[in-house]
């Protein structure tokens, strides 16, 4: 048999369960997660290798309308992504299948002639009754490839829909070693892990405009510690004391969540220094945008 290989989009609106399929596909967390939409920003790629095919999947932001000029970034990311891949994986939340959400993907996939996957996500939480008119009525929205009803969560199912990628990847060679599951840096993804907590952590207002840097990262192998220091970026000084919280106690538990995950990340011990600086409306201005919002991973670069 033949190998098979390509580049396979996981696309849908924001808060669809992209990342977590993207993290059930790998077996662990390259892309992180929470409740809110529009958590992923960059386009992040996670490779799967098997003995038949190597499935190189791009999570990308959620695709919606917006006129916010961070949001209509997140979408330009999403759409071009598009363009480069050989297939896409359109995730649709069982709750949101109907109505704009699925109306907004639909429109950016008329811009490409790419083949397209439905999975259809969260079905472990409707009952089997409900599901069935579910997915007769989201056959007849578009000629999909294939309509596959998935838990992202559970993983219920995603070894079928992984079935359907392999046999709509095209033959071609190994892109990446098949111990390699990332092209991601250790940096990028551990500044991920902090801005989840940030996420998670703070209220409404914050996360989008939160941005985490990097400023160090230092391997100590004497006292075997990695030593991280970090900023977290926010746009107004008001936003700045909520980070922080009363006598720091927010921060540092934004610090503290961050650090788990990155000790299991990194398989060592860390040290992370959290700092909050303001950057007055960097989310408005479009050289910011472009520093942040990096699609620096090309196939096959």
């Amino acid at each position: 048999m033949s190998f098979k290989s390509g580049f396979v989009a996981l696309i849908g609106p924001p808060n669809s369960g992209k990342s977590t399929l993207l993290n059930n596909i790998l077996g662990w967390k390259l892309a992180i997660t929470s409740p809110k939409p529009q958590t992923t920003r960059n386009r992040i790629l996670g490779v799967r290798t098997t003995p038949e095919y190597q499935a190189i999947f791009l999570d990308t932001p959620g695709m919606h309308r917006s006129n916010n000029p961070l949001n209509q970034a997140l979408v330009t990311v999403a759409v071009e992504a598009l363009a480069e891949v050989d297939l896409a994986v359109v995730v649709m939340d069982v709750f949101y299948h109907r109505g704009d959400a699925l109306e907004a993907v639909i429109a950016n996939l008329k811009k490409v002639n790419t083949p397209v996957i439905l999975a259809l996500n969260k079905v472990d939480l409707v009952k089997k009754q409900e599901l069935l008119p579910m997915l007769e009525d989201l056959a007849t929205r578009r000629p999909w490839e294939a309509v596959v009803p998935i838990s992202a969560l559970t993983g219920l199912q995603v070894d079928d829909l992984l079935q359907e990628v392999a046999g709509l990847l095209p033959e071609g060679p190994q892109y990446y070693p098949e111990d390699m599951d990332t092209d991601q840096t250790e940096r990028f993804i551990v500044s991920e892990l902090i801005r989840e907590q940030v996420f998670l952590k703070t209220f409404d207002e914050i996360p989008y405009s939160a941005a985490v840097v990097i400023e160090s990262f230092r391997e100590d192998e004497q006292k075997g510690m990695i030593f991280i220091e970090a900023v977290i970026q926010v746009e107004r000084e008001s936003q700045k004391g909520i980070v922080i919280g009363k006598q720091g106690q927010k921060l540092k538990t934004i610090g503290q969540a961050a650090r788990k995950g990155i000790e299991t990340l990194l398989g060592s011990r860390v040290y992370l220094g959290l700092h909050v600086k303001v950057a007055k409306n960097w989310a408005s201005d479009p050289r910011a945008l472009k520093r942040l919002i990096t699609d620096s991973q090309k196939p096959g670069s």
